[in-house]
């Protein structure tokens, strides 16, 4: 294990790399007092070494030429990852192959790296304290080694979980999924969709819902402007609050429960009647769900279909969220353009059977052993 903090270094590392088949990588990042993903440490494996990169000593666009290299990165839910580094070097690896999602194709329900390490391996992994500040230096022995830990093994549980995969005729799976995990889109979500994650906001009448939606807008581009948590902008207690009293001036503001003083000094208190004046033109709808006229219609057949994937899911030994989720039967049944039931694997699986069943062509059955079958009809 060697520590990288300085430019020369990585870039010896980065050649490595380039020169190699593959390498193995992960992140620590803090996000609790900033808006976006604070990168802390970034740790690779490449040969037989691993390499704990300093980002707050080294120029983090480097890591561009590293992701730009055409070599296969190892990771294990890289989700957060993903997201972390985008923002930090404005790039992600070109090719992924994560150990979390892939262990799904062949029987394991998305497992933790310490478990699939100790399940596969029969090894340990060292405990940390999740409430480490890894932005804090130096790091110690044992931080060091935690940290390590996280791509040391993975080499391993990637050469373990292909071979399965390639046994199962499975590696075309594993690849698609992971190519759509690496082009997931990430980072902030839309401001003018930040409302819907405020606890509590469907039981506002319509009259407030606009005004809820315009004023988050507003707080989720103040704590994007000033790198800051939203809540530290204006708590949910606050703008619920300011959402149902609907205030025209600023001195409104004074009796508004959550909502301090300090909080609407200067131009800020400004800020938030304009957003109030702005809400109240809006029209804010709930996006739609299972409980709309739409979904109802397809309420049986969502049962149906999702007895299905399950029993499939049984059947194949993959995870039953890989296959596909409720949000994936809507699309099919939607007939959305975007519906991943309709192509590539899960088409091959699931896809074909459930346009049977919605097209009357076959039903479903017990076969008396608790287990599900899919049976041919005859339509009148």
């Amino acid at each position: 294990m060697i520590w990288i903090d300085s430019d020369s270094e990585l870039n010896r590392i980065i050649d490595q790399v380039i020169a190699s088949d593959r390498y193995a990588l992960d992140t620590e990042f803090h996000r609790e007092k900033t808006y976006y993903p604070k990168l802390a440490l970034i740790q690779i494996r490449v040969g037989d070494v691993t390499a704990l990169v300093d980002p707050l000593a080294i120029d983090a666009q480097l890591l561009t030429r590293l992701f730009a290299a055409d070599v296969l990165c190892v990771v294990h839910a890289a989700q957060q990852d993903l997201e972390v580094l985008q923002h930090a070097s404005g790039s992600i690896p070109k090719r992924i192959f994560d150990t979390q999602l892939s262990s799904g194709f062949i029987g394991m329900s998305t497992p933790s790296l310490a478990s699939l390490v100790q399940n596969e391996l029969k090894i340990s992994l060292p405990k940390g304290d999740r409430l480490t500040d890894w932005l804090r230096r130096p790091l110690t022995a044992d931080q060091q080694k935690y940290a390590a830990s996280d791509v040391d093994y993975l080499f391993v549980l990637h050469d373990s979980i292909k071979a399965r995969l390639n046994e199962l005729g499975r590696a075309s799976w594993a690849a698609e999924a992971c190519e759509e995990l690496r082009l997931r889109p990430s980072g902030p979500q839309d401001p003018a969709e930040a409302w819907l994650k405020i606890k509590e906001v469907r039981t506002l009448r319509p009259a407030s819902r606009g005004v809820a939606q315009s004023v988050a807008e507003w707080r989720e581009r103040k704590a994007m402007q000033h790198d800051m948590p939203p809540r530290r902008v204006l708590s949910d207690i606050a703008l619920l609050g300011i959402a149902h009293a609907l205030p025209a001036t600023v001195a409104d503001l004074s009796s508004i429960r959550g909502l301090e003083s300090r909080q609407i000094g200067g131009q800020v208190g400004q800020e938030i009647v304009d957003a109030v004046a702005r809400g109240r033109n809006i029209e804010a709808k709930f996006p739609q769900t299972e409980h709309d006229d739409v979904d109802k219609e397809f309420r049986p057949a969502m049962s149906l279909i999702a007895a299905w994937i399950g029993e499939l899911a049984r059947e194949h030994h993959v995870d039953a969220t890989l296959l596909g989720t409720r949000q994936d039967i809507m699309d099919l049944l939607r007939k959305s353009a975007n519906s991943r039931l309709s192509t590539g694997w899960r088409a091959e699986i699931v896809g074909r059977d459930i346009e049977k069943i919605l097209s009357g062509e076959a039903g479903l059955s017990f076969d008396g052993r608790g287990r599900l079958r899919l049976l041919p009809t005859t339509l009148q």
